[in-house]
């Protein structure tokens, strides 16, 4: 596979971003019966030289996607750089025999790439988080923008049932999305423009967790994602592919859209979502059980010790 170091790098500051932009544009776009001949020559003899080529003609489409996600106070290079990432394990992973082209097939798992960090930096979205919070994530800034919501704090209560009820989350959820990317607001600032009502920080409550609490809920958290990625090692390529896109992806992809991608049809689709489903979760149960075994053997020797 291409090297990341390889890839032109991307200096801080607007000019930096500007002389990447720049740098990427010259290198030149692939015609389809080029961008297949690529494809086979990498995934059949592992032709570096290839797969590089395929990487670079499409670091455009990543720029553009990543330009996408500037409103989350995130160094723009850095999500380019994960969004490449991403374009790189589309490459690895692209079946050009399939019919379509790579664009179509990476663009999932650039955005796929670039969310999972902007998570990752934000730690706003648990292990739990359903589908809907991660939406209401990536979505409240256009919809605020659609319903004219523009100014800073607190939104209405009508824009917040709005916005609620379009996106399928809680006006709760909703409220608290809206404080946490709206920004920090100094603890130092007056309640009141006369300075009369004291400072925020004055009338703060420490409503937080127990530290034993958060521990506890870290490591049930670490344990559903150990969990999670051990089972899909049960998958095949097609398997993993399919059960990702359907039921992990934010918004997950039709299964139209997946029956074009494998050449089968929408049912066949499916049948191999729901057995992927099926295995997964046996798979799950059967670690959760033996890792319950595991502490109860624990418990058993530190009471020996005892």
């Amino acid at each position: 596979m291409a090297a990341r170091a390889s890839l032109p790098v991307i200096a801080s500051g607007e000019a930096g971003l500007s002389r990447y932009l720049d740098e990427i544009r010259r290198f030149p776009m692939l015609a389809p019966d080029e961008e297949y001949m690529l494809a086979k020559a990498y995934k059949e003899h592992d032709d570096r030289n290839a797969a590089h080529r395929l990487v670079t003609s499409h670091l455009r489409l990543v720029a553009k996607i990543a330009m996408g996600y500037r409103g989350y106070g995130l160094p723009i290079g850095e999500v380019i750089s994960e969004g490449n990432v991403g374009l790189m394990q589309a490459v690895k992973r692209f079946e050009p025999e399939k019919g379509f082209r790579l664009a179509t097939y990476a663009m999932w798992w650039i955005k796929a790439s670039i969310q999972e960090y902007i998570l990752r930096s934000w730690s706003l979205v648990k292990m739990g988080t359903t589908a809907n919070q991660k939406r209401l994530f990536f979505n409240l800034r256009k919809m605020k923008s659609q319903i004219q919501a523009l100014d800073e704090g607190d939104l209405k209560p009508d824009q917040v049932q709005q916005i609620a009820t379009k996106l399928g989350v809680t006006n709760e959820d909703v409220i608290s999305m809206n404080r946490r990317l709206g920004g920090d607001t100094s603890l130092n600032a007056p309640l009141r423009a006369d300075a009369e009502g004291g400072e925020w920080q004055d009338w703060l409550v420490d409503d937080s967790e127990s530290q034993e609490t958060v521990l506890a809920n870290q490591e049930e958290a670490d344990n559903r994602r150990r969990l999670l990625k051990d089972a899909m090692g049960v998958l095949n390529d097609r398997e993993r592919r399919i059960f990702e896109a359907r039921r992990l992806a934010e918004e997950p992809i039709t299964l139209e859209e997946l029956s074009t991608e494998f050449g089968v049809s929408r049912e066949r689709v499916r049948q191999i979502e729901v057995r992927a489903f099926e295995k997964v979760q046996k798979a799950v149960k059967r670690g959760a059980r033996e890792l319950e075994r595991g502490h109860s053997d624990d418990d058993e020797l530190e009471q020996a010790s005892l």
